[in-house]
């Protein structure tokens, strides 16, 4: 990751509230099925003991999965967690099957997983949900998760421990995971279509960077594809296959973002839509609430919106 790129994704991590919840703790054995879809929340799975299948019914993918592996679902979307690739038949309904039992135990066959939910403040959780892809993994063996590796020894300990009710570490702790595979995914070679793609290569890297120290500026679509020396066609042909949506929707989520640190940090609504490059509060505040679902007055009052 170069300096740049660094600093772009440290901004974006700056300032995020993700607040989590966990569902279940425990082992499965036998014939189960799990899973958190159905409830319009993101959610995560750690598979702290075992093996098992992540399964997406609406695609057909499956993945295996191992101790130390984790899923995070940044959407609601279909999905279980089986013992094997074959359990669930296509368009069969998900639903929970089979008994969670305690941690621990020595049946050869069980896995143990560590469920739960979570939610983002509307910005600028909303910015990385827009550009991130449904699913993101966090591999045992991938050779840059030292760090993720010890977060993960940790919320494993946490879920050994002999409580009545999950420790409540283990949601905070399952954050502080989802941050390093925001980190780690900037680093690799098959990041889906998003901000990272756009940071990856050098025709893009640039451009974003201008376009946060500089978000007041008349940011054309022509002056963006003069920033990146291409023609008009080209860039934006070029942006929407790595970004995923448009320049000026883009261009419009970065402006929200820095939007919301300054109205955090007590600046007026006028001076925040001028900075931005709005002419007016009400042009602002009509964008400002399209983005975040909030209006910048509640942003303001420390009362932001959440997003699922």
């Amino acid at each position: 990751m170069t300096p740049q790129t660094e600093r772009i994704v440290h901004w974006l991590l700056s300032g995020l509230e993700l607040q989590s919840t966990v569902f279940h703790v425990g082992q499965y054995c036998g014939r189960w099925q799990a899973s958190t879809s159905g409830r319009g929340l993101a959610s995560f799975h750690v598979v702290l003991e075992g093996r098992c299948w992540f399964k997406r019914p609406d695609t057909g993918e499956s993945i295996a999965l191992e101790a130390g592996d984790t899923v995070f679902l940044l959407r609601d979307i279909p999905h279980v967690l089986a013992p094997d690739p074959d359990r669930l038949l296509a368009g069969a309904p998900i639903e929970r099957i089979g008994a969670m039992g305690p941690l621990g135990t020595t049946e050869p066959d069980g896995t143990g997983l560590a469920c739960g939910f979570f939610e983002f403040a509307a910005m600028p959780g909303e910015l990385l949900l827009s550009l991130l892809p449904d699913t993101l993994i966090v591999r045992a063996g991938d050779a840059s998760s030292d760090s993720a590796r010890a977060v993960f020894d940790l919320i494993r300990a946490e879920a050994l421990r002999e409580s009545i009710e999950p420790s409540p570490l283990i949601a905070r702790l399952t954050e502080l995971l989802f941050f390093y595979a925001l980190r780690e995914i900037a680093e690799r070679d098959d990041v889906a279509a998003g901000l990272w793609s756009l940071l990856k290569g050098h025709e893009f890297s640039g451009l974003v960077h201008a376009l946060i120290e500089q978000p007041g500026r008349a940011w054309s679509t022509d002056a963006m594809a003069a920033h990146a020396h291409m023609s008009r066609a080209r860039f934006f042909k070029r942006f929407v296959e790595a970004c995923g949506q448009p320049p000026a929707q883009f261009l419009t989520l970065i402006r929200m973002k820095v939007a919301t640190e300054l109205l955090r940090d007590g600046a007026s609504i006028l001076a925040t839509a001028e900075h931005v490059g709005y002419q007016s509060e009400s042009a602002f505040a009509q964008a400002f609430k399209r983005v975040t679902g909030a209006q910048p007055g509640a942003l303001r009052r420390g009362t932001p919106t959440v997003v699922h």
